[in-house]
C-alpha cells in the first residue's frame, strides 16, 4: 500500500446536505468514483467511526484549515482535504510462534489454531499469543486495520478451544469478513465431546448473557442475546460420553459451552461451566476407573472442525475442514475401551 495518500473533495461537486463533517464525508466518499478508487486501491474502506477518528487526529481539513470535531457544520466551506496516515506498528511484539496454516493469500490467511494459545494479548497473557505469532509470520504484508499495522481478528476461539479460524490481512478483508459474520453468511461446525447422551440432535435457542453471579462466565439469561445452537450426536461411548457436532447460527462467547453445561450435558474438561460424573455414581470399577482418566483432560474437549464461506475480495467459495487433534482423539480412545 502507498502510504500516506491524500483525497480532495470539492464540497460543489456533491449533491448531498450540508451536514456534519463526519457524515457529509462518509457519503461523499460512497459516491466519489475517485475516492473509491484510491481506496480500492490500498484496501481502505472507510466507516463513519473511522471517519470520526481521522478528524479527532487533525487528518481531515476545511478550506486550509484543521477540525477537530466530527459534528462541525460544513455549510459555506469549498473544500475537504483528508490525509490519510502512515499505518502506525502495532503495540504487541512479533514473535515467531509455529502456526498451522491452511490457506494464505494478500487478504486472508485461514489456520488451524492449537490448543493452549490465546488469540490476543490480555493482562493476564501479555505475549505467547495468536496475534503475536501472526505479527511476526505476516511481517509487512499486514496493510494497517484502523490505522494500525495488525492481523484482523474477525471470530476468536477460546484459548483451549482448537480449530480452523479466519483472520484478515487487510482493512477491506476485515470490514468484509465482519459483515459476513455478522449476517451469518457462513457454515461454523464444531465437534465436543459431552458428558452424558444428549438427545440425537436438535436445537437449542436460548439467550446469553454476563453471568450475575460471576463476571467471568456467560449463562443462559432472559437479559442476554439471543442465541442459536444446532446439534446432531455423531458417536456415543455408553454410558458416560457422547461425540457431537454442533452448527452456530449465532456466535455469543462460550456458546456450545454455556448452551450443553445448561442442558445438562457439560464439555468434558471444561473446568469453567463444567459438571464431571462422580466415580461413586457407577458400582463397576470400570466406569470408575475410566471417570478418573476422563478427568485427568486438561481442557474443553471442543474442536472448531469446518468454516466455509465466501472470500471477502474475489468472492470465490472457501471450504476448510480440520481433523480431531490427537488429544481428543486419544480422550474418544479412552471413552471406547471397554
Amino acid at each position: 500500500m502507498i502510504n500516506p495518500i491524500k483525497i480532495s473533495l470539492s464540497i460543489k461537486d456533491f449533491d448531498i446536505p450540508y451536514d456534519r463533517l463526519d457524515v457529509w464525508v462518509t457519503e461523499a466518499i460512497k459516491v466519489s468514483s475517485y475516492a473509491k478508487q484510491e481506496l480500492n486501491d490500498s484496501n481502505l474502506p472507510l466507516s463513519r467511526s473511522r471517519i470520526k477518528k481521522l478528524i479527532e487526529g487533525k487528518n481531515i481539513k476545511i478550506d486550509g484549515l484543521e477540525v477537530k470535531d466530527p459534528s462541525f457544520k460544513i455549510k459555506n466551506s469549498k473544500l475537504i482535504t483528508i490525509q490519510f496516515p502512515l499505518a502506525e506498528n502495532s503495540i504487541p511484539l512479533p514473535e515467531k510462534i509455529d502456526l498451522e496454516i491452511l490457506y494464505e493469500d494478500q487478504y486472508i490467511i485461514i489456520l488451524n489454531k492449537q490448543a493452549g494459545i490465546v488469540v490476543h494479548p490480555a493482562p493476564g497473557s501479555p505475549n505467547g499469543t495468536l496475534v503475536n505469532a501472526l505479527l511476526y509470520h505476516c511481517g509487512k504484508s499486514l496493510e494497517g486495520i484502523g490505522g494500525v499495522k495488525r492481523p484482523g481478528i474477525v471470530h476468536r476461539l477460546d484459548k483451549n478451544t482448537s480449530g480452523v479460524m479466519v483472520v484478515a490481512k487487510t482493512e477491506t478483508a476485515h470490514v468484509n469478513l465482519c459483515k459476513t459474520f455478522s449476517n451469518h453468511d457462513l457454515d461454523r461446525r464444531y465437534n465436543a465431546v459431552v458428558w452424558g447422551q444428549p438427545t440425537n440432535n436438535g436445537i437449542v435457542e436460548k439467550p446469553i448473557g454476563r453471568s450475575s453471579l460471576n463476571r467471568k462466565k456467560m449463562a443462559v439469561s432472559h437479559r442476554g442475546k439471543i442465541a442459536r445452537t444446532k446439534w446432531k450426536v455423531l458417536d456415543v461411548y455408553a454410558p458416560l460420553a457422547s461425540l457431537i457436532e454442533c452448527k452456530l447460527e449465532t456466535g455469543r462467547t462460550h456458546q456450545i459451552r454455556v448452551h450443553f453445561s445448561d442442558m445438562g450435558h457439560s464439555l468434558i474438561g471444561d473446568d469453567l461451566y463444567g459438571k464431571s460424573l462422580s466415580e461413586n455414581r457407577h458400582k463397576n470399577s470400570t466406569f470408575k476407573e475410566k471417570i478418573k482418566q476422563i478427568k485427568l483432560f486438561n481442557r474443553q474437549a471442543l474442536h472448531a472442525t469446518k468454516l466455509s464461506f465466501k472470500h471477502p475480495i474475489n468472492k470465490k467459495y472457501l471450504e476448510f475442514i480440520t481433523p480431531l487433534p490427537k488429544d481428543i482423539n486419544q480422550l474418544i480412545e479412552i471413552l471406547k475401551n471397554k
